[in-house]
């Protein structure tokens, strides 16, 4: 049997992270496009003015092109947060945990004891 649980190269895929820059730029384009009234009946434009939905196209173009480069350079900074050498090892627990945090998360939030360790010491506080 194979062992469902990805690992960090599986989940951080290229194809995928510009997959979801992309879905989130097309998201903020539609959501620009009905909020400047594209599906609306056009209205009487004096002569020499830009027709509001080509307007709206162009916005919307701007956008949607803001939003795919804000979206993978955050996903970059945040890529850039996990150790490359980790890259191979399987997926047990959140990935920016510790290994002290992610025990201790697992245990329900106390330490072995039974008693809450003071932060950051992984002894129990003092009374």
């Amino acid at each position: 049997m194979t062992d469902s649980r990805p690992n960090r190269r599986d989940i951080m895929k290229p194809a995928q992270l510009l997959g979801l820059a992309f879905v989130a730029a097309v998201f903020g384009g539609v959501i620009t496009l009905v909020s400047m009234g594209v599906f609306q009946q056009p209205r009487v434009v004096p002569a020499g003015e830009l027709e509001p939905h080509v307007k709206a196209w162009v916005v919307a173009g701007v956008v949607a092109g803001i939003v795919f480069i804000v979206t993978l350079v955050t996903i970059a900074l945040l890529l850039l947060a996990v150790d490359p050498a980790d890259f191979g090892k399987r997926v047990d627990k959140p990935v920016l945990l510790g290994d002290e945090a992610a025990d201790e998360a697992a245990d329900g939030g106390t330490a072995s004891g039974g008693e809450a360790s003071a932060p950051g010491t992984g002894e129990p506080p003092r009374a």
